[in-house]
Protein backbone atom coordinates (compact mmCIF):
# COMPACT_ATOMS: atom_id res chain seq x y z
CA UNK A 1 0.00 0.00 0.00
CA UNK A 2 2.94 2.24 0.57
CA UNK A 3 3.94 1.72 -3.14
CA UNK A 4 0.68 3.24 -4.07
CA UNK A 5 1.59 6.45 -2.37
CA UNK A 6 4.66 6.87 -2.66
CA UNK A 7 4.84 8.78 -5.91
CA UNK A 8 2.14 11.38 -4.91
CA UNK A 9 2.93 14.55 -3.71
CA UNK A 10 1.66 15.53 -0.44
CA UNK A 11 -1.31 18.37 -2.52
CA UNK A 12 -2.12 15.03 -4.02
CA UNK A 13 -2.59 12.77 -1.20
CA UNK A 14 -5.02 15.86 0.37
CA UNK A 15 -7.09 15.91 -2.79
CA UNK A 16 -7.79 12.23 -2.68
CA UNK A 17 -8.88 12.10 0.96
CA UNK A 18 -10.93 14.82 0.67
CA UNK A 19 -13.83 12.67 -0.46
CA UNK A 20 -12.92 10.31 2.63
CA UNK A 21 -13.25 13.19 5.00
CA UNK A 22 -16.70 14.25 3.52
CA UNK A 23 -18.16 11.30 3.81
CA UNK A 24 -16.70 10.28 7.27
CA UNK A 25 -18.17 13.99 8.14
CA UNK A 26 -21.62 13.04 6.79
CA UNK A 27 -21.51 9.44 8.74
CA UNK A 28 -20.75 10.93 11.69
CA UNK A 29 -23.48 13.79 11.67
CA UNK A 30 -25.73 10.67 10.78
CA UNK A 31 -25.15 8.62 13.78
CA UNK A 32 -25.49 11.37 15.61
CA UNK A 33 -28.64 12.16 14.95
CA UNK A 34 -30.14 8.77 14.77
CA UNK A 35 -28.61 8.37 18.36
CA UNK A 36 -30.64 11.85 19.80
CA UNK A 37 -33.61 10.28 17.48
CA UNK A 38 -33.25 6.85 19.34
CA UNK A 39 -32.59 8.24 23.05
CA UNK A 40 -35.39 11.10 22.47
CA UNK A 41 -37.42 8.55 21.21
CA UNK A 42 -37.27 6.24 23.57
CA UNK A 43 -36.80 8.13 26.72
CA UNK A 44 -38.97 11.13 26.72
CA UNK A 45 -42.33 9.79 25.22
CA UNK A 46 -42.90 7.70 27.92
CA UNK A 47 -41.76 9.59 30.74
CA UNK A 48 -43.24 12.91 29.71
CA UNK A 49 -45.74 12.09 27.08
CA UNK A 50 -43.71 14.15 24.10
CA UNK A 51 -43.90 13.93 20.81
CA UNK A 52 -41.37 11.49 19.07
CA UNK A 53 -39.05 13.32 16.71
CA UNK A 54 -38.44 12.30 13.24
CA UNK A 55 -34.50 12.24 11.95
CA UNK A 56 -34.32 15.81 10.73
CA UNK A 57 -35.92 17.29 14.21
CA UNK A 58 -33.60 15.10 16.04
CA UNK A 59 -30.29 16.75 13.94
CA UNK A 60 -32.29 20.43 14.64
CA UNK A 61 -31.96 19.05 18.35
CA UNK A 62 -28.81 17.99 17.97
CA UNK A 63 -27.69 21.65 16.65
CA UNK A 64 -29.08 23.22 18.89
CA UNK A 65 -27.83 21.90 21.77
CA UNK A 66 -24.41 22.50 20.16
CA UNK A 67 -25.32 25.98 19.92
CA UNK A 68 -26.52 26.57 23.22
CA UNK A 69 -24.19 24.40 25.48
CA UNK A 70 -20.95 23.68 22.97
CA UNK A 71 -20.32 26.98 21.63
CA UNK A 72 -19.63 27.67 17.76
CA UNK A 73 -15.88 26.96 17.77
CA UNK A 74 -14.40 24.18 16.36
CA UNK A 75 -13.23 21.20 18.53
CA UNK A 76 -15.91 22.24 21.59
CA UNK A 77 -13.80 23.34 24.44
CA UNK A 78 -10.86 21.84 24.11
CA UNK A 79 -9.00 25.11 24.71
CA UNK A 80 -9.17 27.67 27.62
CA UNK A 81 -12.35 29.48 27.97
CA UNK A 82 -12.50 33.33 27.54
CA UNK A 83 -12.13 33.86 31.26
CA UNK A 84 -8.84 31.52 31.30
CA UNK A 85 -7.56 33.38 29.00
CA UNK A 86 -7.89 36.42 30.02
CA UNK A 87 -7.05 35.55 33.58
CA UNK A 88 -3.41 33.66 31.42
CA UNK A 89 -2.82 37.41 30.07
CA UNK A 90 -3.08 38.81 33.60
CA UNK A 91 -0.70 36.59 35.41
CA UNK A 92 1.67 37.31 32.54
CA UNK A 93 1.89 41.27 32.96
CA UNK A 94 2.46 40.19 37.13
CA UNK A 95 5.88 41.33 38.54
CA UNK A 96 6.80 38.22 40.51
CA UNK A 97 6.25 40.20 43.80
CA UNK A 98 2.61 40.40 42.63
CA UNK A 99 2.18 37.20 41.98
CA UNK A 100 3.33 36.07 45.25
CA UNK A 101 0.80 38.01 46.96
CA UNK A 102 -1.76 36.28 45.07
CA UNK A 103 -0.16 33.18 45.59
CA UNK A 104 -0.66 34.18 49.61
CA UNK A 105 -4.15 35.56 48.93
CA UNK A 106 -4.91 32.31 47.53
CA UNK A 107 -3.35 30.23 50.59
CA UNK A 108 -4.95 32.56 53.28
CA UNK A 109 -8.32 31.82 51.76
CA UNK A 110 -7.85 27.88 51.81
CA UNK A 111 -6.72 27.24 48.57
CA UNK A 112 -4.12 25.48 47.59
CA UNK A 113 -1.62 28.29 45.29
CA UNK A 114 0.00 25.84 43.18
CA UNK A 115 -3.70 24.61 42.06
CA UNK A 116 -6.51 26.47 42.73
CA UNK A 117 -8.04 24.30 44.02
CA UNK A 118 -9.13 23.36 48.10
CA UNK A 119 -6.32 22.43 50.13
CA UNK A 120 -8.53 20.85 53.21
CA UNK A 121 -7.41 23.48 55.46
CA UNK A 122 -9.42 25.95 56.93
CA UNK A 123 -10.04 28.92 55.41
CA UNK A 124 -9.77 32.33 57.50
CA UNK A 125 -13.10 34.67 57.59
CA UNK A 126 -12.61 37.88 56.06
Amino acid sequence: MTRYWSHWSRKQKFVACIPLFLVGGALFVALGGFAVKLLWNAVLPPLFGWPQVGFWQALGLLVLSRILFGGLAHGGGGGRSHGGRRLAAHWARMSPEERERFRQALGDRGLDPATGEPSGGEPSVR
